[in-house]
């Protein structure tokens, strides 16, 4: 298959992918939520008209809360997120978002999370990550533990890794960009989605491996000698179809929970969006190449 065969122009655009998200992290930083930094996330609705930004900005900045910031939810609500609010501070907030009585406000919620439970947030999130993604190395390299040559078992976990580490490397520059931008935060709703494009990335290079062990299999059963490289690009031919032809049912799924769905889970389906077009673009055009790489590095 033509991926197989120029593989390298793959390789080529996929580090620069991977360099440009790299970057993007490293500029722009990543905007956790008080999920992992601690504070307060207080929601407001207005009954009949609603007040301009700026000046619901510009009268929240006079009170002592520290830093803060305001984005609009709907078309008649707000999001303010800020430091840990104490309850004649929530009061006070909710007074100038009234603009001293001029608007009619409604509290819709209010959710405060301590700096301690943030950073206890912070770190079990990427200790599953890591426990994730090692479970799958061990998973794979069981499953494939018959399939010696030319690439050695554990070796198919290991590629299926360097996909998945694309796979979540995408998505999180472009959140930091989204972050700079648009002020998206990094809460336990973008971790969710990472696990889940974690599992449904490395199903899609499974199937993908699954079929390669399958033509091996077949190749020594028959005692045909066939190139290694002949055998992997028959196998992707055989399965990208149906792998494109999934992530397209889910990616129209995810659109229209995006574009229909709460704001509140627009940030989710747009991590997973981005996150399945990587994971089906990893599996057909990076992790199945470098397995021929790879063979071909033991040579």
């Amino acid at each position: 298959m033509l991926i197989v065969k120029y593989r390298k122009i793959f390789y080529t655009f996929t580090a620069l992918l991977i360099a440009a998200s790299i970057f993007s992290i490293g500029f722009f930083g990543l905007n956790f939520g008080i999920d992992f930094t601690g504070g307060s996330i207080l929601e407001v609705s207005y009954e009949g008209d609603v007040p301009n930004k700026e000046a619901l900005e510009s009268r929240v900045s006079n009170l002592s809360i520290g830093g803060f910031s305001l984005r609009s939810v709907g078309e008649e609500g707000f999001i303010l997120r800020t430091q840990e609010l104490s309850e004649q501070a929530r009061v006070n907030v909710l007074e100038a978002l009234s603009l001293n009585g001029e608007f009619t406000v409604h509290q819709e919620r209010l959710n405060t999370v301590g700096p301690v439970i943030g950073n206890e947030l912070k770190n079990k999130a990427f200790a599953a990550i890591v426990i994730v993604i090692i479970a799958i190395v061990f998973f794979i390299a069981f499953v494939f533990r018959k399939v010696s040559e030319p690439v050695s078992s554990w070796k198919y976990g290991l590629i299926a890794v360097l996909a998945l580490l694309h796979d979540v490397l995408i998505p999180i520059g472009v959140f930091a960009v989204l972050g700079f931008l648009f002020e998206s935060e990094i809460n336990v709703l973008f971790v969710m989605a990472l696990l889940a494009i974690l599992g449904y990335s490395v199903n899609d290079t499974i199937v993908v491996f699954d079929r390669v062990r399958e033509n091996l299999r077949i190749n020594s059963e028959l005692k045909r000698k066939e190139d290694f490289e002949l055998t992997v690009g028959k196998s992707l031919s055989q399965t990208y179809a149906r792998s494109i032809n999934t992530s397209l049912t889910t990616i129209f799924v995810l659109l229209t929970l995006f574009f229909l769905g709460a704001p509140a889970t627009q940030d989710f389906a747009l991590v997973l969006l981005t996150g399945v077009v990587a994971g089906t673009y990893s599996s057909i055009a990076l992790a199945t190449p470098l397995l021929v790489t790879w063979s071909g590095v033991k040579k």
